[in-house]
């Protein structure tokens, strides 16, 4: 993008059905910042920086253009003439599963991203990859077969919209060592809070319901290793679990009643990266000793390790939950920060271990086979990071589907940005734009230095900082009490999830001074007797060293924070403001028990994965307080309000931040328009473009935000008193606890006398016309019974005859009648 000028701010973000293919999209004029309705699908792509030529701020995204994904909109292409053949060639537990996903009538419908990203994956699962492309009846195909032939091998495809020589789509992942086998890799971009977790379950449904009606078939795998990137998002995994009791099969009502039986023939195995760790060759069981030494893991002795009884299952199908933290580093020397370089340490090594720990999956095998069927990743955000060998913001490769941050928010899956803007009738080309003060916060703060406020790093000073951004914390941490006194005022019948602040730092000088500020709480030293016994007996001629030789004592002190004290302000008892240590979060997320500060670790975790929840460590913060990034599988849906103190280098990374806020809290359409209704999230300091948003004047109420009205059991009537509704796929009509009998030994026999009652029949056979005059009938009259028709008719037969009769009898309406007969 080469403005500077920001996007307007448009009336109706929100303009396509979720449960829909998209039919229209916002596009921006980048001179003038109008938006206006295209009229149909956006082309799936994505924006990339390129390198620098010049002196311009990174935060304007001056240096980003866009570019398309040729696979994807292909694919799109195939797959929906596939969808409207009613997926022609697949087996017929892939329909019933797809039209059973598809179905309108649903009590809770799927979204079209969730179900188009599972009909792309077992489209090219279940047809394309394995050859059976012909089952669809088609002849011809946007993704040709020569060009899929290229991608399955890692070589470049004859894309007519491929101009680039260093950069082309495949399928496969090879890893340096060329005797390894190739990792075979499908990835779906999907934006945060799309569901991605339901996409899983789905896939899973697919897999193993096919392998139950099919237990020989080498297509569909009976084992699934998901594989996360920490702890938090490992223990809310679990649902994909068929024997969990909050299993997302049940609750999203996946499987037909028909094939939910299948389900128990799978088995999934939910495991953190950390597991791939190479483990010390002094290692037997649980303890380490001098005298074992097994020698480094083989890929099998790995294999057996992380998948247990899963590997006698081989070849499974992996998913990888944040599948953007799994790719395959490259040698680089890249211009780097020092806080750069360690940041990009720590990515590197997680990536490192993770593919390797594939890699070895995938040749554990003896027979040569890969131990992966499939790899399907699955992000928000699956681009190359700085520093990774590979262009910055440059997408994964085998990408072969997408709906992200800006479809999302125009179907209202996710949460609207609502940003500050100008309110100045008198200036025209201003009024309705964002306000620069608080959009572009970071560089106004870079603009207002003075000398002497810099670090001799170059970056700014902490204290500076904070005097800059001042106005800007107040002003949404104000708008955040009105939102919080909505909710304080809501009646039992409404909503009732406190809203929270979440403020992201540029570095840990910058949120040590922000936090100090809004929370009150800072660490003091403490003067012990022993101190003032040591400073009695110094008679000042000793050396430093002797005159103080213990560290000094610290306590905690809380006091009056100088932002909304009465909101922000923590006390010994509740903690209203947390501050987010990465590297102790980091600790207890890896699981490790070998780390000394283990148990503070593990509490700050708990109270970061239970933010607002009540009855949960995390249930009275209303702010966090945070370098970089939060951590993923912090899926909180009260985030109200974000303010960026911080540079933002590409729209990649505005993304991923707000990202953090878009998670709805309800999800009912509107019963007029069949959309879903507008939720908001105020961000203040980053300074995003092509995202619609809307605007919001500073100095205004949102009576929008008020909490929406709910339905909920009173306390101690859950159980009692619920009332659940069944999942109804047809009718069986059949008697209860046999209530019609029938005494045969009481019933009157039937006589019949052979003098009184014909008992035979005999009748003519008829032969070509019968004139009404004709009198004469030159055939013999023949003997009717049943011997003729038993010896061409099986008496099986006779039986489904008459039980059919006894059906069509039950359901054939009568009149006076609406409804079928229930036996």
């Amino acid at each position: 993008m080469t403005s500077q000028i920001p996007i307007q701010p448009v009336d109706q973000p929100i303009i396509c059905n979720p449960y829909d293919e998209p039919h229209d999209h916002w596009i921006y004029d980048t001179e003038t910042g109008a938006a206006a309705r295209a009229g149909f699908r956006r082309e799936a792509g994505y924006w990339y920086k390129t390198d620098r030529t010049g002196t311009a701020q990174q935060e304007l995204f001056a240096e980003e253009e866009r570019d398309d994904l040729p696979l994807v909109n292909l694919l799109r292409k195939d797959v929906r003439r596939w969808r409207e053949s009613g997926y022609r060639g697949a087996s017929n537990v892939t329909r019933d599963l797809l039209r059973y996903w598809a179905n309108p009538k649903r009590g809770r419908r799927l979204f079209f991203c969730q179900r188009e990203a599972v009909e792309t994956i077992v489209y090219l699962a279940e047809l394309r990859i394995p050859g059976r492309s012909s089952r669809t009846g088609f002849k011809k195909f946007e993704l040709s077969e020569d060009n899929l032939a290229k991608l399955l091998k890692g070589e470049k495809p004859s894309f007519e919209e491929l101009v680039k020589a260093d950069f082309y789509p495949s399928l496969v992942d090879h890893p340096a060592d060329s005797n390894l086998l190739p990792l075979r890799r499908l990835g779906c971009k999907m934006a945060t809070g799309s569901g991605k977790t339901v996409v899983m379950a789905m896939l899973i449904s697919w897999a193993f319901c096919n392998r139950g009606m099919n237990p020989a078939s080498t297509i569909f795998p009976n084992a699934v290793l998901v594989c996360c990137p920490n702890l938090t998002v490992k223990e809310r995994l679990q649902v994909l679990r068929p024997e969990d009791p909050n299993n997302y099969y049940a609750a999203f009502d996946l499987v037909p009643v028909k094939y939910r039986p299948l389900m128990q023939f799978g088995k999934v195995l939910v495991e953190n990266w950390h597991r791939f760790s190479p483990e010390s060759e002094h290692k037997e069981g649980d303890k380490s000793y001098a005298v074992v030494d097994k020698g480094p893991e083989t890929p099998e002795t790995l294999a057996r390790r992380v998948l247990g009884d899963l590997y006698e299952r081989l070849p499974i199908m992996v998913l990888n939950d944040e599948g953007h933290h799994c790719w395959r580093p490259k040698p680089v020397d890249d211009d780097l920060t020092t806080e750069e370089k360690k940041e990009l340490k720590d990515e590197v090594k997680e990536a490192r271990v993770w593919l390797t720990g594939l890699d070895m999956l995938n040749n554990s095998r003896s027979n040569g086979n890969p131990g992966i069927s499939m790899c399907i990743d699955l992000s928000a955000t699956p681009f190359f990071i700085k520093g990774s060998g590979y262009p910055e913001g440059q997408p994964f490769p085998w990408l072969v589907n997408d709906f992200g941050l800006v479809d999302a928010i125009e179907s209202g899956i996710v949460k609207i940005p609502r940003l500050p803007v100008k309110d100045d009738r008198a200036k025209k080309d201003e009024a309705g734009r964002p306000d620069a003060k608080y959009f572009r916060l970071w560089h106004n703060v870079i603009g207002s230095l003075k000398p002497g406020e810099k670090l001799p790093s170059g970056k700014p000073k902490a204290e500076v900082v904070y005097r800059e951004v001042e106005g800007a914390l107040k002003q949404i941490a104000g708008q955040w009490i009105e939102r919080f006194q909505y909710f304080d005022e809501a009646n039992p019948n409404q909503e009732n999830i406190p809203p929270v602040l979440i403020i992201v730092c540029d570095n840990t000088d910058i949120a040590a001074i922000v936090y100090e500020k809004i929370s009150g709480e800072r660490e003091v030293e403490v003067v012990t007797e022993e101190d003032l016994e040591e400073a009695a007996q110094d008679d000042g001629n000793s050396k430093p060293a002797k005159r103080r030789t213990k560290k000094p004592k610290k306590q905690t002190s809380y006091g009056r924070g100088a932002i909304f004290p009465d909101y922000f302000s923590n006390t010994s008892t509740e903690k209203h403001t947390i501050r987010i240590d990465t590297k102790l979060l980091a600790e207890a997320e890896s699981e490790d028990p070998n780390k000394t500060t283990r148990e503070a670790a593990e509490e700050l975790r708990k109270v970061v994965a239970t933010v607002g929840k009540k009855g949960q460590p995390g249930e009275f913060v209303r702010c966090v307080v945070s370098v970089s990034m939060l951590t993923e599988g912090w899926d909180a849906n009260n985030v109200t309000h974000i303010l960026g103190i911080r540079a933002f280098g590409s729209q990649l990374l505005c993304e991923q931040v707000v990202g953090r806020g878009l998670r709805r809290m309800n999800y009912d359409p509107d019963p007029e328009t069949g959309l879903l209704t507008e939720e908001y999230v105020d961000v203040y300091g980053i300074p995003f473009s092509v995202i619609p948003f809307k605007g919001r004047p500073v100095d205004k109420s949102t009576p929008e935000d008020k909490p929406k009205h709910r339905v909920w059991a009173l306390p101690g009537r859950e159980e009692e008193m619920e009332i659940r509704f069944p999942i109804v796929e047809g009718y069986v009509f059949a008697l209860h606890k046999n209530l019609v009998k029938c005494d045969v030994e009481s019933i009157e026999p039937l006589s019949i006398d052979p003098r009184l009652e014909p008992v035979t029949t005999f009748l003519r056979p008829t032969a070509g016309y019968l004139d009404s005059q004709a009198h004469i009938v030159p055939f013999e009259f023949v003997k009717q019974d049943r011997a003729a028709y038993y010896s061409q008719t099986h008496f099986q037969t006779v039986l489904f005859q008459i039980a059919q009769q006894i059906i069509d009898e039950l359901l054939a309406p009568r009149a006076g009648r609406t409804t079928p007969r229930r036996g």
